[in-house]
């Protein structure tokens, strides 16, 4: 009988924003990347596709 063994790990920093009342400009919000902690879009989801394709990969491989 096979054993499977999933985890997850989620790591989140939160750091308040320079100005107490900083909302993103529209330009921001259609950038993609927010203008919340220099956080980039797409380079989260292309982390996220990485991984889902090594995720298939490992289960074709069985």
């Amino acid at each position: 009988m096979p054993i499977e063994i999933k985890e997850l790990h989620i790591k989140v920093s939160v750091t308040p924003p320079s100005q107490p009342n900083a909302t993103p400009s529209p330009q921001q919000l259609q950038s993609g990347n927010g203008g919340v902690g220099g956080v980039d879009k797409e380079a989260v989801v292309a982390e996220c596709v990485e991984q889902v394709l090594q995720i298939l990969q490992q289960k074709n491989e069985r």
